[in-house]
């Protein structure tokens, strides 16, 4: 049942692009409104959520369903509650994943909760799944389902973040999520790296990384200890400016300490085409 989870998780985006008529632009309008609706979610916006929510609106969820307004009322008390809280959760939204007609879509992403519990920085996920229609040339929404993720979910979504994160270059990200002893074995010279090393070579690095996919992720999950396998098929340019086309097959291991999954060691061999 984990890796089905996997293999419908890491699909849903080849899918929904496949069978979906969303433009990019369409797919962007569609992000758009649903983190306008977050936002009057989160502030406590009465009038705006119910423009944004069908009149026969239902959310399912592991507490129960409710109504249109029910959902609206429980919004309404939860941002008075957090109004002056400056320990209440924050919320934000990424990968989405969307899919439309000229009268109906989908729109899933992840949400990642931080709050602070007894003064230290607790993080969470869920995902959520949306369902809208088009009525009077306005998108409402007509249903949506959620529930958190296991430390299967987490794992997939944390081997996205690295992707994104070696495309931006983004040193915060490994800093945060890289172990203090982390071993890294490069793909291309077989060269074992630790932490600052790892890093000060991202930093170095005259390659551009333009595109990076995942495919064929397993994972799994013993305890405090994890291992991802999977594909990653990078395309960018290297330092000369030629264009590059790599897969790589890996094994990721990582080790949950206080709470939150670390890259603890990552070993790649490329496959030649």
């Amino acid at each position: 049942m984990k890796q089905i989870f996997v293999a419908l998780l890491m699909l849903s985006a080849v899918a929904m692009t496949a069978f979906g008529q969303c433009s990019d632009a369409d797919k962007k309008k569609l992000e758009e409104f649903d983190r306008a609706w977050g936002e009057a979610s989160t502030s406590g916006d009465r009038a705006a959520m119910a423009n944004y929510l069908a009149d026969e609106f239902v959310s399912v969820g592991l507490s129960g369903t409710q109504s249109k307004s029910q959902v609206i009322d429980n919004a309404v008390k939860a941002a008075e509650k957090n109004k002056n809280n400056p320990d209440a959760p924050k919320v934000t939204h990424d990968f989405y994943v969307i899919s439309c007609t000229g009268s109906s879509a989908t729109i899933t992403h992840r949400n990642v909760i931080t709050e602070k519990m007894n003064g230290k920085e607790e993080v969470s996920y869920s995902r959520s799944v949306h369902f809208l229609e088009k009525r009077g040339g306005s998108w409402k929404v007509v249903s949506t389902t959620g529930s958190s993720l296991d430390d299967y979910g987490v794992l997939v979504y944390k081997e996205q973040e690295w992707n994104n994160a070696d495309i931006s270059r983004d040193v915060a990200w490994f800093e945060k999520n890289y172990a203090d002893d982390v071993t890294e074995i490069s793909s291309r010279t077989g060269v074992v790296s630790g932490k600052k090393e790892s890093i000060e070579s991202l930093k170095s690095s005259k390659n551009v990384l333009e595109s990076a996919v995942l495919s064929n992720l397993k994972v799994r999950v013993d305890g405090n200890f994890a291992v991802v396998t999977g594909v990653n098929q990078v395309k960018g340019r290297d330092e000369k400016g030629a264009a590059f086309d790599r897969s790589v097959s890996f094994t990721d291991t990582y080790i949950k300490r206080d709470g939150r999954w670390l890259i603890w060691a990552s070993q790649g061999t490329e496959v030649k085409k």
